[in-house]
């Protein structure tokens, strides 16, 4: 059967959810095969193999640590040349698509990118993406060469496919750009104990309505009752109220969770563009004519200073 190659997320061999996801996806085309680089990328291998990966090729060198992006680049070329696989899929993170796009220049293949699906096709795989800030579903394919794919968080399920998983060593041979840009100084980022706002299979989100910085403990202590992450719209993050980080929408991140909670949001366009692939959306805004309604699973028409307070509570007492 034909391979893919899987390109692996990890942290020090603690491998993130879209790359169980993107396994999930490799096995409707073909034999998965994981590209692990870094520090503890033998470590992944038992995860990897659990979840259908039946080889993880791994290699870690200090230019995966010191220098950005093009070294990985290299390796997974390498592993590219190896393989030669049906088709290459890569997270949709930031890092993800740059070494995405790095590696179709390279082998003179096309590229899709942000897909929300994968399926098998006659003339190669299929990836279904979403268009025009998610009012459209568009199908394609790469008529050139072997298909270079990224894949949003979220997009497929995680599922236990246990394959050998057998650990090879990668040979990577680093080329003259891969030591152009260093790392100089790293920040370790405050951790607030949520999930990662791209991956998490739930988000509340609040937006002007939640009208300053000082209320936006209801939003924190809704998402933390539900074991959330916490967005906030363009405007609210415009205002200062929230990070910018935390921004969600089509000058912020894409997010597709399993259920998204708009509180206090109107729904204008630019921040559905970031969240309306989520597969169930309620929305609480105390305006009945607001655009959100027009997009959610349910909506509650009311003020989100009683209601956010009274559904946190209802949550905690039935959990409890």
């Amino acid at each position: 059967m034909a391979e893919v190659l899987v390109y692996v997320d990890h942290v020090d061999g603690a491998v993130r959810k879209p790359t169980l996801e993107l396994l999930t996806l490799a096995r409707r085309v073909g034999e998965p095969v994981a590209v692990a680089l870094g520090a503890g990328a033998e470590a992944t291998a038992a995860v990897l193999a659990e979840h259908g990966a039946v080889k993880v090729l791994t290699a870690d060198a200090p230019e995966f640590a010191d220098y950005l992006v093009v070294p990985k680049v290299d390796a997974l070329q390498a592993a590219y040349d190896a393989v030669s696989p049906v088709a290459v899929l890569v997270p949709s993170s930031a890092e993800g698509k740059e070494i995405a796009a790095r590696l179709a220049v390279r082998i003179g293949s096309g590229i899709i990118t942000d897909a929300i699906d994968l399926e098998a096709g006659d003339e190669g795989p299929v990836a279904t993406q979403a268009a025009f800030a998610a009012s459209f579903t568009t199908k394609s394919r790469v008529s050139k060469g072997t298909p270079v794919i990224t894949v949003k968080p979220n997009s497929a399920p995680v599922e236990a496919a246990p394959a050998a998983g057998a650990v090879e060593a990668l040979a990577v041979t680093f080329g003259a750009l891969a030591t152009g840009t260093k790392v100089v100084s790293r920040t370790p980022r405050e951790s607030t104990g949520r999930p990662e706002l791209t991956e998490a299979a739930i988000v509340v989100s609040g937006g002007r309505g939640v009208n300053g910085a000082e209320n936006f403990h209801l939003i924190e202590e809704l998402a933390d009752s539900l074991g959330a992450a916490v967005g906030a719209s363009r405007a609210a993050v415009d205002a200062g109220w929230y990070p910018h980080t935390n921004q969600v929408g089509q000058t912020g991140k894409s997010v597709s969770p399993q259920l998204y909670i708009a509180t206090g949001i109107s729904g204008a366009i630019q921040h559905r563009a970031g969240m309306q692939t989520s597969k169930t959306i309620v929305a609480i805004n105390k305006d009945a004519e607001a655009p959100i309604f027009d997009l959610v699973d349910y909506g509650v028409v009311g003020d989100l200073f009683e209601v956010v307070p009274q559904l946190t509570g209802e949550i905690k007492a039935r959990k409890g």
